[in-house]
């Protein structure tokens, strides 16, 4: 049985609440063991010459994932034996070629236990690698630290596969970092992304009624920990997904680095001689591992976060009651109407350092929030309108797709945000980098004493910055970010060299959006589920800006077709930075994205007939498509 229960550990008769097959029942509380957090700062077991000794234990125990006084999940963890069970379990750290011996007891009382990824680690690690266990046993494992990387060990009382895991069974997993020789101390912080379900979700889709927790390090936010940097520092992340799902991470306000991608088996670092793999946004496929690195060059609070909009919504009370009623107008929206997959990250200035404002002028922009017709109370319809110089976009509605806004790469540019809406609402500016507090994270973004604040009703803010380099952007709210962008509040920010010689025709947008009805079959593609057909000549060169700015799906797949073959189109860049030479290569034109991500590809049609951009699901179920017609 799941239990679900208050942390005081009242003798009163507690809510229980059954996964998948079992009925649900009620019976009084025993103690537990209380699962501590696991920062994986600390590597576990005893390191004897080159061999190091590790003792785990899995077992029951009393989980907080929001935090000591909120309430508990009785789980399956693994701990140091004589130790408190940990979520995510003790971290194995060693440097290459260390011979780990590690027993692992199984105090699940009546299950067995399979337990993977304590094996030789690289090159000959089978992925198939498995121990069972009987309930009471312990088994011994001895095998060597092989190539460096980042990988995890995990588990499992029912054999399934780690994308099959719900319930109890979730966070039985812990991070395996193999270091380099001579490398010394290591300064990374290493995240272990998992998901709680009270039941198994088909396909993973998760609803915004259902009962589950996303955790980073064993915390969902407001819950997590928060980080804190000086302007200047090197910052090393160790992402792990032991999720079944895929997480498109974000990273506000600046670039980082991919250094290696892993699959838990065998982890790829690239050539740190060879050109940089700079992003905002990365996609973290389930199992999968992922080492990035950035440089804070501004001060103020920013955000790291899953950009699936459902991985951030608010957490639903683990008894299953209802949320609390928040209005939009609440100052701490970040801290209260966000949750999951978030971390924050506090930057400190360089001592002595001021901002300095850009004394040149600004060109004006006015950006309006407004109400669009055929909503409703539970599914409103939205849509942003721009104003430059008196002159409004056209705007007769409906406002979908919201307006693309060319900028100039260099030019300081102040974007008045104008809220219309009955609601407050705020903007992202999702890619560009600029100062803490216009990134538009209301109630976080900003520095002590100077802190965003939503856009009240009939209220607006000004945004400033200078778009510092050419690409593709995106703009969308940060204030009931699902519902919202839901509602139809989204665009695209393309920022060029001349804004004069920018021609759309040649220079396309591609913005993937939600239906405003949350049709999960299907997608908005420039605001239509049946975009027009678009006509395109023999021989000339055409850009393809894909902005992924859907709510949910992070695995759709983009291409582009003649009959049934992708055709040949060459990256150009991937959240708005330029690829060096030897990543802007041509390739057969299919695209996996997650959601934030954008990707532009030049391609030029060879012969006349038609081709067809299609945007599918992962299993290949087409939710949107458009024709290019080439004479």
């Amino acid at each position: 049985m799941l239990e679900l229960h208050r942390s005081t550990r009242s003798l009163a008769l507690a809510s229980l609440v059954a996964f998948a097959s079992a009925p649900r029942s009620a019976r009084p509380l025993a103690a537990a063991d209380t699962i501590v957090i696991n920062d994986n700062r600390t590597g576990a077991g005893t390191l004897s010459g080159n061999v190091l000794t590790v003792r785990l234990e899995a077992r029951e125990g009393e989980w907080h994932p929001d935090g000591d006084k909120g309430q508990s999940i009785m789980v399956r963890a693994f701990g140091e034996s004589g130790k408190s069970l940990s979520i995510p379990g003790p971290l194995i750290r060693v440097v290459e070629g260390t011979e780990i011996h590690a027993f692992v007891k199984n105090a699940i009382a009546g299950k067995p236990l399979v337990i993977r990824g304590l094996s030789r680690r690289g090159v000959n690690a089978a992925a198939t690698d498995s121990v069972q266990i009987a309930a009471g046993e312990t088994r011994e494992v001895r095998f060597l630290a092989g190539e460096p990387g980042t990988y995890y060990y995990w588990g499992s009382t029912t054999a399934a596969a780690l994308a099959n895991r719900y319930g109890p069974d979730t966070e039985l997993s812990g991070a395996f970092v193999v270091d380099p020789r001579g490398t010394g101390s290591q300064r990374d912080r290493v995240m272990v992304i998992s998901v709680w379900y009270r039941d198994s979700l088909p396909g993973g889709l998760q609803q915004p009624n259902s009962l589950v927790r996303f955790t980073i390090n064993g915390k969902a936010w407001p819950n997590t920990e928060r980080l804190s940097y000086s302007v200047g520092d090197s910052v090393r992340f160790r992402l792990v997904n032991t999720s079944g799902i895929p997480h498109p991470m974000h990273l506000h306000g600046f670039y980082f680095n991919v250094d290696s991608r892993g699959d838990g088996t065998r982890d790829s670092i690239f050539d740190p001689r060879g050109s940089p793999r700079k992003v905002v946004t990365d996609r973290v496929a389930p199992g999968r591992t992922m080492t990035l690195t950035w440089v804070p060059e501004r001060s103020g609070n920013w955000l790291f976060h899953c950009h699936d909009n459902y991985h951030i919504l608010r957490n639903l009370p683990l008894d299953g009651s209802a949320l609390p009623e928040l209005k939009m107008d609440h100052a701490e929206h970040a801290l209260d109407m966000m949750g999951g997959l978030v971390i924050g990250i506090s930057v400190r200035p360089a001592p002595g350092a001021t901002l300095a404002a850009d004394p040149r002028p600004r060109r004006q922009l006015r950006l309006f929030a407004r109400v669009d017709s055929g909503g409703t109370n539970d599914q409103p319809a939205y849509g942003y309108v721009l104003e430059e110089k008196g002159a409004l976009n056209p705007s007769a509605g409906p406002l979908l797709p919201g307006p693309t806004i060319v900028l100039t790469r260099g030019e300081p540019v102040s974007i008045t945000v104008v809220n219309q809406l009955p609601e407050a609402t705020a903007v992202h500016w999702h890619g560009i980098e600029l100062e803490s507090y216009y990134d538009g994270v209301a109630g976080f973004a900003g520095h002590p004493g100077r802190i965003a604040p939503l856009i009240a009703p009939r209220d607006s803010f000004v945004a400033r910055f200078t778009p510092p380099r050419s690409g593709t952007f995106i703009y969308h709210p940060h204030a009931d970010e699902t519902r919202q962008q839901q509602a139809g509040l989204a665009g695209a920010i393309v920022v060029v060299d001349s804004a004069a010689a920018f021609d759309p025709d040649r220079d396309m947008v591609m913005l993937l959006t939600v239906p405003r009805r949350a049709d999960a079959d299907k997608v908005l593609l420039n605001g239509s589920m049946t975009p027009a057909t678009k006509n395109l000549r023999v021989g000339e060169h055409y850009r393809l800006r894909i902005v992924d700015i859907h709510t949910f799906r992070p695995s759709m797949i983009a291409r582009m077709m003649r009959d049934s073959t992708p055709v040949m189109w060459r990256a150009i860049a991937k959240d708005g930075m330029t690829l060096p030479s030897d990543q802007a290569t041509m390739r057969p034109a299919v695209q996996q994205m997650g959601n934030g991500e954008t990707y532009d590809f030049e391609i030029v049609p060879t012969a006349p007939g038609d081709l067809r951009f299609t945007v599918s699901s992962a299993v290949g179920v087409l939710l949107v498509s458009q024709t290019f017609r080439v004479h």
